[in-house]
This record gives C-alpha cells, structure tokens and sequence, in this order.
C-alpha cells in the first residue's frame, strides 16, 4: 500500500508562489507515474499536472501551464508542485495521486490509484 502525504499548502496573496511536496512511503514511487489534481468547493476533482517516472515527461492543464511546474527527486520520493502567479481560482485542496503505470496517462482522476489527503491552498480575492 503506498501512502503519500503532502505538504506545502496555505495562505497566499495573488501573485505569490508556493510550492508544495508530496513524500511517498514506497520505494517502488520511481517506478510510478506521479499527479496533482485539485478541488475547490462544490466542484469536481480537475486535474493539474503529470510527470513520468523519471521525469521526462510531464503534462500540465491548461488553465496552469507557464505558471506551474511539476518534478521529482525520486532519490528522495519526493514529487513537488511550484506554484508561481497564483491566483483566487487557484485556491483549492492539492492532492498528490500515482499509478501503478511508469508513463503519463489520461487526465481522469480515474487513472490514479493512490491518493494523498490533501493540503490547502487560499488565495484570497
């Protein structure tokens, strides 16, 4: 069973960064492709960014691209999410989710198998 627990939310004015991590229990993380995903209140879990296992390659959402940045340090099981030119749509809770797959997949929350708890994210309007 891999658990993942992520760290890194809170409160920050528009336009700040922020940069969450996601630590996972297993030494199998490297073998797994790796996700963000967030949910803001009264809406559906969207998805926000992908990487590979090796993190080559990595996939991103529209409404994020050019202002977030995923990666891993899988010596430390360690997924990040940089987050600059945060905005009031951006707040929501961050879960970090993996496969069981080493490539990056579908953007369905679906495709994930392991879940964090989540960590919040505000941005104050």
């Amino acid at each position: 069973q891999v658990q993942l627990a992520e760290s890194g939310g809170g409160l920050v004015q528009a336009g700040d960064s922020l940069r969450l991590s996601c630590v996972a229990s297993e030494r199998a993380f490297s073998n797994r492709s790796m996700g963000w995903f967030r949910q803001a209140p009264g809406k559906q879990r969207e998805f926000v960014a992908a990487i590979s296992r090796a993190g080559y390659n990595t996939q991103y959402a529209d409404s994020v691209k050019g202002r977030f940045t995923i990666s891993r340090d899988n010596a430390r099981n360690t997924m990040y999410l940089q987050m600059s030119s945060l905005k009031p749509d951006d707040t929501a809770v961050y879960y970090c989710a993996a496969r069981d797959m080493p490539n990056i997949g579908t953007m369905s929350f679906r495709a994930y198998k392991y879940w964090g708890q989540g960590t919040q994210v505000t941005v104050p309007s």
